[in-house]
């Protein structure tokens, strides 16, 4: 089964063993893109607000999914890491804003991130 990985040059360079996302081909498509935080394209600046950095983040999904001929309603899979369970509203009016009324599987881990700074990761699943 072939496998096209997605790196999109408008999203921080990858790096380490890392694709920001994997399209799997076969009679149907599946693309699965890693964990992604707030970092700029610069891959060392980040906002400090949830807010603001969830906006990055929703914006390189938005960007990968494009460059798979994909948008957000191809979205099935969701999978957020929240610093603090603080952020649980404010991530929940995030997905409303980018997906409005379209549904995927969601799951919300609280849990300590790589780097104190991050607010939140999200996983995603897309398929067509």
């Amino acid at each position: 089964m072939p496998t096209i990985k997605h790196n999109p040059a408008e999203l921080f360079a990858p790096y380490r063993c890392y694709s920001h996302a994997t399209e799997i081909r076969g009679d149907s498509r599946l693309l699965i893109i890693s964990g992604l935080n707030g970092y700029l394209r610069d891959g060392k600046t980040m906002p400090e607000s949830f807010e603001e950095q969830a906006d990055v983040i929703w914006q390189y999904i938005q960007t990968i999914l494009k460059s798979a001929n994909m948008d957000l309603h191809h979205l099935v899979s969701l999978r957020t890491y929240l610093a603090d369970p603080k952020y649980d509203e404010a991530n929940v009016q995030m997905r409303v804003k980018y997906l409005g009324t379209h549904q995927t599987s969601s799951t919300v881990i609280c849990c300590q991130l790589l780097d104190p700074t991050w607010k939140l990761e999200i996983e995603a699943m897309a398929a067509t």
